[in-house]
């Protein structure tokens, strides 16, 4: 006989996440119990905390590893259904989407850590490659971001001659280029040498400055600026 899950409503009120959360503050909670709130129910068998335990087993205990899950990924754990899968999905998307956000108010550019937080939110959790430009003014004010391309699991295409398009219609002085490795190695191919050869001269010939290359990959990154390789 299977055993029964014990309902989080008998629980005292100081150990159930929500009452928990309002009583002793957000910070109080652990990353479970905060998975638990957006999993709102468990199932016969387990109840929400228990199965939120189980879903940060899956990842590693890990949020960025987390964030990497996709609904069928979530949905191996008995218990989550799709409605509760794109629930967690959607919550890592706004965490997401809050960090570029800050970054992006900042309005200037001014060292390869600020790309790395702005980037990261975006390319770190995803299986496939993404390649991305940064459009600055002269005092390296963000004027705009836009994907380029979206690619296969090793490599995206690049065309040289859309970027300068698009930067010149964006009125850019300096471009930032960034893409990911899924692969968590954050070191350039020679592909990546050679394209970041290919924009910088085709800038050059426009007056607009590649100003970095960088590579992100998981929580590690490379600039091409900082290497001195530009």
């Amino acid at each position: 006989m299977k055993q029964q899950a014990y309902p989080i409503n008998k629980w005292s009120k100081d150990d159930r996440p929500r009452e928990k959360l309002l009583t002793k503050g957000v910070a109080a909670l652990s990353d479970a119990e905060l998975l638990a709130i957006l999993i709102g129910s468990g199932s016969k068998e387990e109840n929400a905390v228990e199965l939120a335990k189980k879903v940060m087993l899956q990842s590693g205990n890990n949020l960025n590893q987390l964030g990497k899950l996709t609904v069928t990924d979530l949905k191996k754990n008995k218990g989550m259904g799709v409605a509760k899968a794109v629930s967690i999905i959607a919550a890592m998307e706004l965490g997401r989407r809050r960090i570029s956000g800050a970054i992006t108010e900042k309005k200037q550019i001014t060292s390869s850590k600020d790309l790395f937080l702005l980037f990261h939110p975006m390319l770190s959790d995803l299986p496939h490659e993404e390649f991305w430009i940064l459009f600055l003014s002269r005092s390296n004010r963000i004027k705009d971001l836009q994907r380029l391309s979206s690619g296969g699991i090793s490599d995206t295409s690049v065309d040289v001659r859309l970027i300068m398009k698009m930067a010149v219609e964006q009125l850019a002085s300096g471009i930032v280029v960034c893409h990911n490795h899924p692969s968590g190695n954050p070191a350039p191919g020679d592909q990546d040498v050679l394209i970041t050869k290919k924009i910088k001269e085709g800038g050059a010939l426009l007056d607009i400055a590649l100003l970095d290359h960088v590579i992100i990959a998981d929580n590690k990154y490379y600039s091409f600026a900082d290497e001195g390789k530009l």
